[in-house]
């Protein structure tokens, strides 16, 4: 979809601030490609950032998660989520904490957002986990989009293209290349890649808007991630802003029949996850 070659790349790396993998996501993806990783140097490591593990511990005691019972300590966290989930867990909240700047957009905002489509997207995948890899769900709904900030940190007439973008039902893709010869999607490849993601992510971040992904059903695990996350990104446009997704309609029938459930199915998993979300959103 997208011309991805090297020198692409390196005119995107020269021209956008990319956010440096922190040292400590380094230490622990160096832990977790030993031959059998040790869970409690894992843990220990994540403990060292407070603000991290916080994070980490609100999110799997979310309703969202589904938990029968509080967590209180990161290595019953890591030991429940499995360490493909953690690795994204932390790689995704240290990216949220990397992007600082003056942006021509509400980064406060665009994080909310993300946040709640990485909810919805665990939501979906606990609540149909026979089919759906949840270990990948949180780490593409909050990156998908993360191409956007470097673009409004850089851009100062961003948030006019958003705009025109989201009134007019315009692709933001075609906008943004329009605009600087790039686009959110290229930088998310780009910047999930930097920061060591697993291949299948990455590819997920550069086709997020991508309808033809689901013209030909194979049921993988990667259009089971992609069709979760077009149905929670209509979610979260339902319940926050009484909105369809932009897209939704095109693609709604294929993602249903990959995720394996009706159209009725999908309204009262909408509802559940509204009574879920609002009230986290008036608090």
């Amino acid at each position: 979809m997208f011309d991805l070659d090297d020198t692409k790349m390196k005119e995107v790396v020269s021209s956008f601030q990319i956010p440096v993998k922190p040292q400590i996501l380094t230490d622990m993806q160096s832990l977790l490609t030993e031959a059998e990783p040790d869970m409690d140097r894992i843990a220990k490591l994540i403990s060292s950032d407070v603000g991290l593990s916080s994070a980490i511990l609100k999110i799997i005691n979310s309703p969202f998660y589904g938990m029968n019972r509080e967590i209180s300590e990161i290595k019953q966290a890591v030991m429940i989520l499995g360490l493909k989930t953690i690795n994204g867990l932390v790689t995704a909240l240290l990216l949220k904490s990397s992007f600082k700047g003056n942006a021509s957009i509400s980064l406060e905002r665009f994080w909310d957002d993300s946040l709640d489509v990485a909810n919805a997207m665990a939501f979906i995948g606990n609540k149909i986990k026979n089919k759906i890899p949840v270990d990948m769900l949180y780490t593409i709904g909050l990156f998908e989009n993360c191409g956007i900030p470097l673009l409004a940190l850089k851009f100062s007439n961003y948030k006019e293209v958003l705009i025109k973008a989201n009134s007019q039902g315009v692709n933001s893709i075609a906008l943004e290349e329009q605009h600087y010869q790039t686009n959110h999607a290229v930088l998310g490849y780009y910047v999930a890649s930097s920061w060591n993601l697993p291949k299948e992510i990455c590819e997920l971040i550069l086709r997020h808007h991508d309808a033809s992904y689901l013209d030909t059903i194979s049921g993988s695990n990667e259009q089971l991630a992609f069709a979760s996350l077009k149905a929670a990104e209509n979610m979260v446009e339902r319940v926050k802003r009484h909105n369809v997704a932009p897209c939704w309609e095109e693609v709604k029938d294929q993602a249903l029949n990959t995720l394996g459930i009706s159209a009725l199915d999908y309204e009262d998993l909408e509802e559940d996850f509204s009574d879920l979300l609002l009230p986290a959103l008036i608090y």
